[in-house]
């Protein structure tokens, strides 16, 4: 269990410094990082759904405080609650699906990278829901929320998960390896 629980802080630790390393920032929150999810991502594949959705939660409650998540401008508590849940509680906290899925793909070697492009995607619509229910006010004016939360949320999420699967490929055979060993 201390190994466990070691291991896990140090890669949410090494998370949170690379999302410190910004490679574009959208204008309104959104940044491609040095891909920031792959070691929360990788606990979820060693250490299984429950562990990696704990590992998460801890991860996305990291971000709302480093981010310093400031109430945004929004009508009611319910929306402001609703950004909280959306931008950051189910976003994050999802990236820890990843052993659900690498369990369900049988453990071959493509799965790691498979099931990270699954839980980066389901956050990427965690955004695009947030971006359709709250910020679709940022919308230019004759343009639908949908489209408008689809390109602005794709625009930095589309390369962080490019970046991300591309670093998890070529983990693949470490990762395989501490799966193994954690058994």
């Amino acid at each position: 269990m201390t190994k466990k629980l070691t291991t896990s802080a140090m890669l949410v630790a090494l998370s949170v410094v690379l999302s410190m390393v910004t490679i574009f920032s959208a204008p309104y929150g959104g940044t491609v990082t040095a891909a920031s999810m792959v070691p929360v991502i990788i606990t979820g594949l060693i250490y299984r759904s429950k562990w990696g959705l704990l590992t998460a939660l801890v991860y996305a409650v990291l971000q709302m405080i480093i981010g310093g998540i400031v109430p945004p401008p929004v009508p009611s508590l319910w929306m402001y609650l609703l950004v909280v849940l959306l931008d950051y509680v189910l976003a994050y906290t999802c990236l820890g699906l990843s052993g659900y899925f690498f369990e369900a793909l049988k453990g071959r070697s493509f799965a790691i990278t498979v099931s990270g492009a699954i839980v980066m995607i389901m956050r990427f619509i965690c955004h695009f829901l947030s971006g359709i229910l709250i910020w679709g006010v940022y919308a230019p004016e004759g343009t639908s929320v949908w489209i408008y939360s689809l390109l602005y949320n794709g625009a930095y999420m589309l390369p962080e998960i490019v970046i991300s699967t591309v670093i998890l490929c070529f983990l693949t055979k470490p990762i395989i390896s501490i799966y193994k060993k954690s058994l």
